[in-house]
């Protein structure tokens, strides 16, 4: 993969790669798809908070649990759809195992760098789980349709928006449906993530 602006790997200086629970070293710079298990990644997706844990609750809702509820309304919006797609879906915000869950207002300020590295961890995450790297513009939109309707009901429900808030700074759903959410711990949100994963056909390509 080319170098972020121009940079060769070697000139970042200091260590670029993350020790993993699994012994993998992943390589935020060049991420290879053989160092991504999906252990990690549900360990890690339970483990970091949507909204910067500003959120209702005794748990934090964490981007394992968020995940399941995008591929929810995914399926539900695209009845029939493949199951690979829908394992997509789940795995939208796979990088964030890594690189963490920022909040839209501080990417905004953030340099062309982060989207590279999360791009390249995307591509490597599909990689090894069987998908393309890029998804059919289609699946794209369902799935980011999805994920705003996901953030809606996480704003309303979870983050103290009220609807009209909702609506002007975070989402605008089409139907809005009526799912209840509540924070699950750490390790019920990664089981949960494991199982729909498990569910889509994942373990085809561990």
């Amino acid at each position: 993969m080319g170098a972020l602006k121009g940079k060769s790997n070697n000139q970042h200086k200091g260590r670029a790669w993350q020790r993993m629970l699994s012994g993998r070293r992943l390589d935020l710079l060049d991420p290879s798809p053989i160092d991504i298990e999906i252990g990690d990644i549900a360990h890690g997706l339970a483990r970091v908070s949507r909204w910067n844990g500003q959120t209702r609750g005794e748990w934090a809702f964490s981007v394992a649990q968020h995940s399941v509820l995008v591929e929810r309304l995914f399926s539900k919006m695209h009845p029939g759809i493949d199951r690979k797609w829908r394992l997509a879906c789940l795995l939208h915000d796979a990088p964030e195992y890594v690189i963490g869950d920022m909040i839209t207002p501080f990417k905004i300020v953030l340099t062309e760098d982060y989207k590279i590295i999360e791009d390249r961890l995307m591509i490597a995450v599909h990689n090894r789980f069987g998908l393309p790297g890029n998804l059919p513009e289609k699946v794209k939109a369902g799935i980011k349709r999805a994920d705003k309707t996901a953030a809606y009901l996480e704003a309303v429900q979870l983050a103290g928006f009220s609807e009209t808030e909702a609506r002007k700074h975070v989402a605008r759903p089409r139907h809005i449906p009526t799912i209840r959410i509540k924070p699950q711990q750490p390790a019920d949100a990664a089981a949960a993530f494991l199982r729909r994963f498990k569910y889509l056909g994942g373990n085809a390509h561990s």
